[in-house]
């Protein structure tokens, strides 16, 4: 399998140009040598064919040689909002979240989060999950690059969101008795229409919490009798809304 990387460049056929110095170094790491192809995507649409021309110590020039309009996105697009779990649970969230296709990630800080950040701390964090983001992209065949959002405080988030609409559902992870299974709650839907998921931290969100989601228009959701971790009731979620079809 070719070797492919995220270069954040306009990128068109015939260009030659120095890769970003993220991508570079990985193909230094591979010791990849001038006349190698590899793949290039921009998260703008399809992927590039480069050929590498020259390595020099700390920089790789390539030619891009082709363009091919390929996408392995999935059918539904499904926003992730995410009660951040603690220590590298969120970077295998992040990680598996990319792979399974979410379209975009959002950081939360509930009432019972245990992991909190803001500031710098919390800009270097959403750095280095955009990271797990690009890498897992590279990896599975992703063309477009899942944004990951700053972090924000729930109830703040909750209040900025535009009025709910009936075509784009926003479902809401509940453990609450009686709630409906997640893909009853779709019934009718064309397959299609995106999806903004609400998932809590450990511990899950507090019944106030769970009540202003419903007043913005989340519907409570249930994925089973079982309760899952924080990291895994999402992605669990997030496969079940984009592995169809």
């Amino acid at each position: 399998m070719t070797a492919r990387f995220y270069a954040d460049l306009a990128l068109s056929v015939g260009d030659a140009l120095a890769l970003p110095e993220r991508a570079a170094r990985h193909v230094q790491v591979l010791r990849l040598q001038p006349e190698a192809v590899i793949t290039l995507f921009n998260s703008q649409g399809g992927e590039f064919e480069a050929r590498i021309t020259r390595m020099g110590r700390s920089d790789v020039q390539v030619v891009i040689t082709g363009h091919q309009a390929v996408e392995r996105e999935a059918r539904r697009a499904v926003h992730l909002a995410i009660g951040m779990p603690a220590n590298e649970r969120m970077d295998w969230l992040v990680e598996k979240a990319s792979e399974l296709g979410a379209a975009s990630i959002t950081p939360l800080m509930a009432e019972r989060s245990v992991l909190r950040l803001k500031g710098e701390r919390a800009d270097k964090k959403v750095a280095h999950w955009q990271g797990v983001a690009i890498a897992a992209c590279e990896q599975c065949g992703r063309n477009r690059l899942p944004p990951v959002h700053g972090v924000e405080n729930l109830t703040d988030w909750l209040a900025a969101l535009p009025h709910p609409s009936p075509t784009t559902p926003r479902l809401l992870l509940s453990l609450r008795a009686g709630t409906q299974p997640l893909l009853l709650a779709l019934t009718g839907s064309d397959g299609v229409a995106p999806v903004t998921l609400l998932s809590g931290p450990e511990g899950g969100l507090s019944a106030a919490e769970e009540d202003a989601a419903i007043a913005a228009g989340f519907v409570p959701v249930t994925l089973g009798p079982r309760t899952l971790r924080a990291e895994t009731a999402p992605l669990a979620g997030l496969a079940l809304l984009t592995l169809q079809g």
